[in-house]
């Protein structure tokens, strides 16, 4: 067993999840309250986030871009709002590299 991390074995290893569809009008968005799937937000006790409230929407994005599927992705976030606010929201190094570059290979200003 490795006991230590390389770049094959840790968080950043994992694949950061990006629809080809996020983008897409027609997928259905969170709305108003909302709990997170366990594989997303495993602490205890479960938290509810309202995605009308600024501050639960954020904690919302960073947990979702960090932990969630694709599916979790198109689901919980709006990319324009994720343009808006990627600057405030704390994420991994791998994780905002990954979204820089969706965002740049799109020729988005930002992030």
């Amino acid at each position: 067993m490795a006991r230590t991390r390389n770049p094959s074995l840790g968080p950043a290893s994992r694949p950061v999840a990006i629809p080809d569809d996020i983008n897409d009008a027609t997928v259905v968005k969170a709305s108003g309250v909302v709990e997170l799937p366990l594989h997303v937000s495993w602490s205890e006790p479960s938290l509810t986030y309202d995605l009308n409230r600024r501050v639960d929407r954020l904690r919302v994005y960073e947990q979702v871009l960090r932990e969630g599927t694709e599916e979790d992705v198109r689901y919980y976030v709006d990319v324009e709002e994720l343009a808006s606010v990627f600057d405030e929201l704390v994420l991994p190094p791998y994780v905002r590299g990954a979204w820089s570059e969706w965002f740049r290979r799109r020729g988005r200003d930002r992030p």
